[in-house]
């Protein structure tokens, strides 16, 4: 299409928001085969569904900034910049993961990328995200630190205390609830007294910004006008993006607690989708588009092969990097 006939800039843009959220799904969907194969042990949390929030986020973050992730943290390791083979590596087991093959799903990280961690507890990741931006604003740098979080942690004292802490201390910390309104298998709302995450956060005085967070341009708009403040000044701010998982709270839950007519009506409302409809509309080729999944496809196809063959953790290494003997020494 000529390029009077539309801002190649916006497109451009959604492509590449389009792109990640692509090579998400394939990781999602690739990591769910191989949990299911038995190659990868434990519980594996999918964010098929939610690959908006992950990808409009982190869009607007520099390489040099920060992010805490939650259980569900594949996609927003992706998006931070890590490498889906290293990722898948870790999920595997293997020496060659981003943790070595010791993380694991829950407790993926990549310090290369500023993606300082999954966890395994709920809401654990938000004082850790606010003990990174009060460092970096103790040393003087630069930098963000987003806080990927589900409405389920909003019940718990990790939520109070981390928007406290970086209200008093205006901190740089984006706090990015991720809304799909179940805490695993129960409805967040059952379980919540009051309004719910972003009335919580502005008791607190942070700003809170609702957005829907299928849609990746509203994600990516709103994080860019909050980051923009935060890199100003402004305080920490809070980002509550509505958006719904399609899996179950695991791999291996079928979540029969939720009607399967609810679950279709929300696939209409799947990001993946919003974005290739609007591409569509701006007049990209289907199959190009159709192109762009094949090679996200073909990227995982690979990922899941290096994994398999990749070397397991040597024996001797089982207890490095897990106790700190001081001075800096690591055993």
């Amino acid at each position: 299409m000529e390029a009077a006939r539309r801002n190649d800039a916006p497109v451009e843009r959604l492509l590449a928001l389009y792109r990640t959220m692509l090579r998400i799904r394939a990781f999602e969907e690739a990591a769910e085969a191989a949990q299911k194969s038995g190659e990868v042990r434990g519980a594996v949390h999918l964010s098929i569904g939610q690959e908006g929030v992950a990808a409009g986020v982190c869009a607007n973050l520099a390489p040099t900034d920060l992010i805490t992730s939650n259980h569900r943290g594949h996609g927003h390791t992706i998006a931070k910049g890590a490498d889906p083979a290293a990722m898948m590596a870790e999920l595997f087991g293997k020496a060659t993961g981003t943790c070595g093959g010791k993380g694991g799903s829950m407790h993926i990280a990549d310090f290369s990328v500023g993606m300082l961690g999954a966890n395994g507890v709920v809401g654990a990741g938000m004082p850790i995200a606010v003990g990174a931006a009060h460092a970096l604003k103790l040393t003087r740098r630069p930098g963000v630190v987003a806080c990927f979080f589900g409405d389920g942690a909003i019940n718990r004292g990790p939520f109070l205390e981390a928007i406290n802490w970086a209200r008093i201390y205006d901190l740089p910390v984006l706090f990015v609830c991720e809304d799909n309104g179940f805490a695993a298998t129960t409805r967040t709302r059952q379980m919540s007294g009051g309004p719910g995450a972003s009335a919580r956060a502005e008791s607190l005085g942070v700003p809170a910004t609702g957005v829907n967070g299928n849609d990746v341009e509203a994600v990516d708009a709103a994080t860019g006008r909050l980051v923009a403040t935060i890199r100003a000044g402004g305080g920490p701010q809070f980002l509550h993006a509505l958006t719904y998982r399609l899996m179950g709270h695991t791999a291996s839950d079928a979540a029969p607690y939720r009607p399967a007519a609810e679950v279709e009506a929300k696939r209409a409302d799947d990001p993946i989708a919003r974005a290739r409809a609007r591409l569509a509309a701006l007049d990209l080729p289907e199959a190009a588009l159709d192109r762009l999944a094949d090679e996200a496809y073909a990227e995982l196809d690979r990922a899941v092969e290096a994994a398999r063959a990749a070397p397991w953790p040597a024996l001797d290494q089982a207890y490095a990097d897990v106790l700190d003997l001081g001075a800096g020494t690591w055993r």
